[in-house]
């Protein structure tokens, strides 16, 4: 049987064996998913090891998302513009990276949600890999204005200079946000881990804005509790994403692309 695994630390609490043994189950093929804790200083051995295992492909969680990035043989064109890897498939001679945290976030906003990006004003708040991985998605969409905030304006231009290429990206720092609102805020920061949110200037939403964080459960609260008392019209985790992400790792490995769906709806449940 084919195995497969997210790595991280910590990784316990993740929902990606529940989801792609769903993913499995749905389309009829046989594999094993499991979740393993790996510091960040067994990287290297580990991918070394599992791949003399036999083992078929792997998801990225915190903290390995860049550490990844010299350890793999190729890496796809989304890889590298985030400078991320999220997904790993199995090569003869080692690791492919490839992202698909950006098209599972689109897919999440623009499908699930309902809420186009073409023509909106787009902010992003963190400069770390997650924000690293939607952007050149999102510039895609073709969004009016496409903001990237961070505490210190140095990561955000590095990061705005990295991807010019592909399009025009602001960088900013969160409180010379002041006076700006924006139809779509996302928060790529890790701060909900700890029970905090970024320091953000008030009225940040437009009207009818959403707030997406692209954490999940108790980690996206902070933030979105604050966006609704500052008045978004809308918000939403990033449990969404995180099945989308899933089902494009889901059909990088086995060329059959899941319904998301019914599984998103169980886990909402």
């Amino acid at each position: 049987m084919d195995r497969y695994a997210v790595l991280g630390q910590p990784v316990a609490h993740s929902k990606s064996p529940l989801i792609h043994a769903r993913f499995a189950a749905q389309v009829g093929e046989k594999l094993l998913y499991e979740a393993y804790e790996i510091a960040p200083d067994e990287l290297s051995g580990a991918l070394k090891r599992l791949h003399g295992d036999g083992w078929q492909g792997f998801n990225l969680t915190l903290p390995h998302k860049t550490a990844v990035l010299a350890l793999c043989e190729s890496l796809s064109a989304g890889a590298e513009s985030a400078g991320a890897v999220n997904t790993l498939v199995r090569l003869d001679d080692g690791w492919h990276g490839d992202n698909t945290d950006g098209a599972g976030f689109v897919r999440d906003v623009v499908i699930n949600l309902g809420v186009p990006l073409r023509g909106k004003r787009v902010l992003v708040l963190g400069a770390g890999g997650a924000a690293r991985g939607i952007l050149a998605p999102i510039l895609a969409e073709e969004p009016a204005e496409l903001v990237i905030s961070n505490r210190n304006p140095w990561k955000p231009e590095e990061i705005a200079a990295s991807l010019k290429r592909l399009g025009n990206i602001v960088p900013r720092t969160n409180l010379s946000l002041k006076g700006d609102q924006y139809d779509v805020v996302i928060n790529a920061t890790s701060a909900g881990h700890r029970g905090e949110l970024p320091r953000l200037p008030p009225q940040l939403f437009a009207p009818g804005a959403l707030a997406y964080d692209l954490n999940y459960g108790p980690a996206a609260q902070p933030f979105l509790n604050w966006a609704q008392a500052q008045g978004a019209s809308r918000i939403s985790d990033g449990l969404g994403m995180l099945v989308e992400q899933a089902a494009e790792a889901f059909t990088l490995w086995r060329g059959l692309r899941p319904e998301t769906a019914p599984v998103l709806a169980e886990l909402r449940r």
